[in-house]
């Protein structure tokens, strides 16, 4: 053994001057607190002698683990006793068809909102299962935008409504909740602004949600499931004939615990959990104060994109987001040397995705607003050299 492994309190030297502002799309960045206790549990959690990564799904360390985290997220959501919340695995790709295999009956048609990238991988998935019918899209404009309630056209008798709340390459964002038929299941992924502000779980059949962004580590996805969907999703996975493993009423019934969860990524759900509810910000407490804390973010970098004519951001005003940010200067080539120069002046992850070009800063939870600062000078002081 070297000599740093027989030291393992030498592995653990946080220091903030090894850190740099992580812009990137996902994983997102973890909350400084949360490292830092990972680090410690990874060695040994709770006194008991074993990391978090070799203690048994089943054991007594980990049924507290998975109580607290499903007990801090219902408290964080103000999720109601109706829903049950699952901890899954296969992200929230994998979701996208486990829904439409739960929810959609043989010969049903489930209606989908399209607005960007991610809603048309959860559509892609429908034809295996039933009819899609698209409700609401803004692809003829770019995905620049999100449609109105009122620009919304449901299917006569659909099985239930899906729409993505945030999309991570276009940089748009709902600013309501859409409202389903009556009767009809809402479902939303949430997962790359999930616990970024309230929202109203009540309003939905199912949410979900891969933890990767705002509630911990990749690994995991979180499901909001109202009682009656798992009701409805039985039935339906008998009529299919689903197997076990794609069935949400197993994995409600078991408790997260039919096969060996994630364990570590529930676990690191838990710290990031804890850290939001005590997170204070303008006299405010927890998501509350988290919904301030984004907006005040995002107001570095839109400010400086609407008194600039060398910038132009992708999304329309009243639909963009709080998460991901994306703009663009008037060349290829200067959008490259604005990530490249960035980079050099210690903010990662800017370089926009193939389908926008440009620049993308994602704002998650846990990103510090020094760097939301320190970008929008950076974006004034490029201008001024380049424009």
């Amino acid at each position: 053994m070297s000599a740093t492994m027989s030291n393992p309190a030498k592995l653990v030297k946080p220091s903030a001057a090894d850190r740099i502002f992580n812009f990137s799309a996902g994983p997102g960045c973890l909350p400084d607190e949360v490292l830092k206790q990972a680090q410690q549990d990874l060695w040994n959690i709770d006194g008991s002698g074993i990391g978090i990564l070799e203690h048994s799904h089943r054991g007594k360390v980990f049924d507290r683990v998975l109580a607290e985290v499903e007990a801090d997220v219902r408290e964080c959501g103000k999720v109601p006793a109706n829903f049950k919340v699952l901890f899954l695995t296969g992200g929230a790709s994998t979701q996208n068809f486990m829904i439409p295999a739960n929810l959609l009956p043989v010969g049903g048609t489930a209606d989908y909102l399209n607005t960007g990238h991610w809603a048309e991988r959860s559509m892609e998935e429908v034809k295996y299962y039933g009819t899609l019918h698209v409700a609401g899209s803004s692809e003829e404009k770019g995905h620049s935008f999100i449609p109105a309630q009122g620009e919304l056209k449901f299917s006569s008798n659909p099985a239930y409504v899906h729409y993505t709340s945030n999309n991570t390459i276009y940089g748009t964002e709902f600013h309501y909740t859409p409202t389903a038929p009556a009767g009809v299941p809402l479902v939303c992924d949430a997962s790359s602004d999930i616990y970024s502000r309230p929202i109203d779980v009540s309003k939905f059949g199912l949410i979900y949600a891969g933890a990767q962004k705002n509630m911990g580590a990749a690994g995991t996805t979180v499901l909001w499931v109202r009682d009656d969907v798992i009701e409805r999703s039985n039935k339906i996975a008998i009529e299919r004939n689903l197997p076990t493993m794609l069935r949400f009423g197993v994995h409600a019934k078991d408790g997260s615990r039919h096969n060996t969860p994630p364990v570590f990524a529930i676990y690191v759900v838990g710290l990031c959990m804890k850290w939001l509810k005590k997170f204070e910000y303008a006299g405010k407490r927890g998501v509350e104060a988290m919904e301030v804390f984004n907006a005040e973010k995002a107001k570095h970098i839109y400010d400086v994109l609407d008194a600039s004519k060398f910038y132009k951001g992708h999304a329309r005003p009243d639909s963009r987001s709080l998460m991901n940010l994306t703009f663009r200067t008037s060349s290829e080539q200067l959008d490259e040397k604005f990530v490249k120069d960035a980079a050099a002046a210690g903010m990662d992850g800017l370089k926009g995705h193939r389908a926008t070009g440009g620049m993308r800063a994602s704002l998650y939870n846990a990103f510090p607003i020094a760097g939301a600062k320190a970008l929008g000078e950076f974006m004034r002081e490029f201008e001024r050299k380049n424009g």
